[in-house]
């Protein structure tokens, strides 16, 4: 004869075994994955690297980032400086360290920006349909029409300058393209045999969106902002550069080589490294934006497109 604790345990050992052996399953896949493509590991580690390097800049950073030390200017790389300093004696190591704390906010607050304005705006015209669709793509079509840089450029001059208003003018133009994604998505979802089922039991429109629409729609949506990660790290640099973004004395990496542009050829670290972290961050966002395509996408798996 069973005791009932033994019975009552049955379905909870069950349930976590099931729990486990999926999780098995889903470390597997994703071991067989990056072993097919070393290239997204490649990515993974330099994000996840430079990541680290964010959390961890007081303990990594062997100076203050803002001390100024004019008797240290313009010094070579050396075991003092590993990456020597600027005009105004600062370690532009340490001042990189604390940099990627700027780079990674700036791409992530872009980015949620632009999902936060495109997604719904794309779901509502996708789902909807009819005058509301014309609209919204009407207006959409108006912000493509123009260079996104350009766009970036005139809106964070009309909001001055500073790494806040470039923040906020690159998010205003990122948005349409998530608007696009998602209404393209919404679209092919919304005719599948469970969304006109869900319909016909009297399931509300906000309930089919939300719950049988929109999920199916966060695959693509993940991989363009992996993709678009790295374009927005550029773009916020470039805006620095040329003296719109950030403003002194930020750490920010664009701004750092524009600091150092003057002086290429005779203080090339000043300018080098950070252009060098940028270019760490750009790849491993596309290696992994790349690798997430590949992987979230069952057509383009196996293929090495």
């Amino acid at each position: 004869m069973t005791s009932p604790n033994s019975t009552a345990a049955g379905p909870d050992s069950g349930l976590r075994s099931r729990v486990r052996e999926r999780s098995r399953e889903s470390v597997k896949q994703a071991r067989s994955s990056f072993r097919r493509n070393p290239l997204g590991a490649l990515g993974l580690f330099l994000i996840l690297a430079t990541v680290l390097v964010a959390i961890f800049a007081p303990q990594i950073a062997t100076h203050d980032p803002s001390q100024l030390n004019r008797s240290e200017r313009l010094q070579a790389p050396s075991t003092e400086h590993l990456f020597g300093t600027d005009a105004s004696g600062r370690d532009v190591y340490s001042r990189l360290v604390y940099g990627s704390r700027v780079s990674l906010r700036v791409a992530f607050v872009v980015l949620l920006i632009a999902v936060a304005i495109g997604a719904p705006l794309g779901a509502a015209a996708g789902y909807v349909g009819g005058w509301v669709d014309e609209i919204l793509m009407r207006i959409t079509d108006v912000f493509l029409a123009f260079p996104a840089l350009i766009l970036a450029m005139s809106v964070n001059a009309a909001l001055g300058s500073g790494i806040e208003a470039a923040v906020l003018a690159v998010g205003f133009t990122w948005w349409p393209a998530y608007a696009r994604l998602v209404r393209g998505q919404v679209l092919s979802v919304k005719t599948n045999p469970y969304v006109e089922a869900a319909r016909c039991i009297g399931a509300t429109r906000s309930r089919i969106l939300l719950r049988h629409i929109l999920p199916n729609c966060t695959s693509p949506t993940i991989v363009q902002v992996t993709l678009d990660a790295g374009y927005v790290v550029l773009t916020v640099a470039g805006l620095s550069f040329i003296g719109l973004g950030a403003q002194p004395p930020s750490h920010e990496w664009g701004y750092m080589v524009s600091e150092g542009a003057g002086h290429i050829l005779t203080q090339w670290w000043w300018s080098t490294f950070p252009g060098l972290a940028i270019c760490v961050l750009v790849v491993g966002f596309n290696l992994v934006g790349a690798f997430l395509r590949d992987a979230l996408d069952p057509r383009l798996r196996g293929t090495g497109v």
